[in-house]
């Protein structure tokens, strides 16, 4: 049986910060919403207090009538409400099966019923498409397959409202589809679902109705089906959006190579790797989750093991053992995984921002005010969205945490820069300043790689874009040739 939710003047602070303003709307019962709005509108907040992670500071929920104060996770799932978080909420040193009953564990008598644990999450992951031993430890997992085992854990909890934050951030396409399979069998079983995406095509494709969100505000709701995906974009923004997409100049014949690699093989990742990259070019990696994209980069700035015949940047061979080699040598790698990788968000912008380069601000002692200074341009910069200063990486916006991890990526002045699914999880408005970054750092007569499972992104940026499949780089296709069909049917070995 569905649950009937109403908002009632929900509002939320944190400290002197409003971040939800008498949010009023409902949600109808077995339906699937899609709830839309930049990063920073206040979504994942509003669903936070919904799943009982966080209170309201004013205004009721209302559950079937009656209003509820949730004071925890457990007490919302008590009542049949589930949230799949956007960042994942695993514990990596236990197995999959103890972190979907985490909490939640069976008994038989006085002990811990392991068989039957691990039978039923291994059924849970079957659903679901993740076909892993249920004993695997979290940490062997890529992250897809977290996401994938967040999936499966929620689908235990038998949710009579089920909200799901970007769940398809990592997913390959049949990933994608087998979970749009798994939400309308749902649907028809009564379970009402908010489905939270920037993906505007699968809020298209999957959602009954739209819910907007803007600043905190609801703004408008509509059946899906009388909204085009730029009108979506448009109520999230507030304005028109136009020019997703900076002009690709053309790459002079006679740029320069910045970044060269020769036979890179990343063991049980990637064999026999190579390609270059010149001055002043966006180049794509494209290829399924698996492929090796992300480990043979890795591999490349000392993360991993590697041989290669040769790394060379700007046309001198390097030996690089680790990220701060790389460093050295004008080579940057922004992680897909802002938050493992990427950040400290329980520190400080500025001491995120400057961690890289630190020896800039000590004389010996650390000039705070230079890096006070250094973190009022990157806000400027990069466009970061914060109302304090001194506020730790944590209470960014999603979009404003990959910004800040941009600003401290490139604060070095590196000279070939990679960047791993760098748009995962942000907002329209946000992927647009990002695309537009990107375009400025090649125009200043960088290399940009960029690593992305978004192929519109990859066409829309790139002047080339690899395609690795199984480990392997089989095919590099120029800008002529870049379009959908195509690197999906490289990516799948059905060219």
């Amino acid at each position: 049986m569905s649950l009937a939710v109403r908002f009632d003047g929900v509002e939320k602070q944190f400290g002197p910060v409003r971040v939800l303003h008498g949010v009023d709307f409902e949600l109808t019962p077995g339906r699937i919403h899609g709830l839309l709005g930049e990063n920073g509108a206040g979504k994942s907040t509003l669903m936070k207090i919904l799943a009982g992670y966080e209170r309201a500071s004013a205004g009721a929920i209302l559950i079937d009538g009656r209003a509820r104060d949730f004071t925890s996770s457990r007490d919302a799932e008590q009542a049949g409400i589930v949230l799949i978080h956007q960042e994942l909420n695993l514990a990596d040193h236990l197995s999959i099966t103890q972190n979907m009953f985490l909490g939640h564990e069976l008994k038989k008598g006085f002990f811990l019923d392991e068989t039957a644990m691990r039978e039923a999450a291994r059924a849970r992951l079957a659903e679901v498409g993740l076909h892993k031993n249920p004993d695997t430890r979290v940490r062997d997992l890529i992250v897809a397959e977290k996401q994938l085992v967040e999936i499966a854990k929620a689908m235990l909890r038998e949710a009579r409202l089920l909200i799901m934050d970007e769940p398809t951030a990592t997913l390959t396409p049949s990933e994608t589809q087998r979970l749009f399979g798994l939400m309308a069998r749902l649907k028809e079983a009564g379970t009402t679902i908010v489905y939270i995406s920037h993906k505007l095509d699968e809020v298209e494709r999957v959602t009954d109705e739209v819910i907007v969100m803007r600043d905190g505000r609801f703004v408008a709701r509509a059946p899906t089906a009388e909204l085009t995906r730029q009108q979506m974009a448009n109520l999230m923004v507030g304005r028109e959006v136009f020019d997703m997409f900076p002009a690709k100049p053309a790459l002079a014949a006679t740029a320069p190579v910045a970044f060269e690699v020769e036979r890179a093989s990343v063991p049980g990742w990637a064999h026999d790797v190579s390609f270059a990259v010149r001055k002043g070019e966006v180049f794509g990696f494209a290829g399924l989750v698996g492929a090796g994209r992300t480990e043979l980069f890795e591999a490349l700035v000392g993360l991993r093991p590697l041989s290669a015949a040769q790394v060379a940047v700007n046309g001198a061979s390097v030996k690089l053992g680790n990220p701060r080699d790389a460093m050295r040598h004008g080579l940057t790698y922004l992680s897909e995984d802002r938050k493992g990788r990427g950040l400290h968000v329980d520190m400080a912008l500025k001491d995120n921002l400057t961690m890289m380069t630190l020896e800039r601000y000590a004389h010996p002692l650390v000039d705070m005010r230079a890096e006070r200074d250094a973190l009022k341009q990157a806000v400027g910069d990069f466009g970061i969205r914060t109302g304090n200063l001194s506020a730790r990486a944590r209470m960014l916006s999603g979009g404003n945490q990959q910004k800040l991890a941009l600003a401290k990526f490139l604060h070095p002045d590196p000279r070939v820069i990679v960047l791993d699914e760098p748009t995962r999880g942000v907002d329209v408005g946000a992927k647009r300043d990002i695309y537009f970054l990107i375009h400025r750092l090649a125009a200043e007569g960088r290399a940009v790689i960029v690593i992305s499972s978004e192929l519109i992104e990859l066409i829309g940026l790139c002047h080339r874009v690899a395609v690795m499949r199984a480990g392997e780089l089989v095919a590099t296709l120029g800008m002529d040739l870049l379009t959908e069909e195509r690197l999906i049917a490289h990516a799948t070995g059905t060219h």
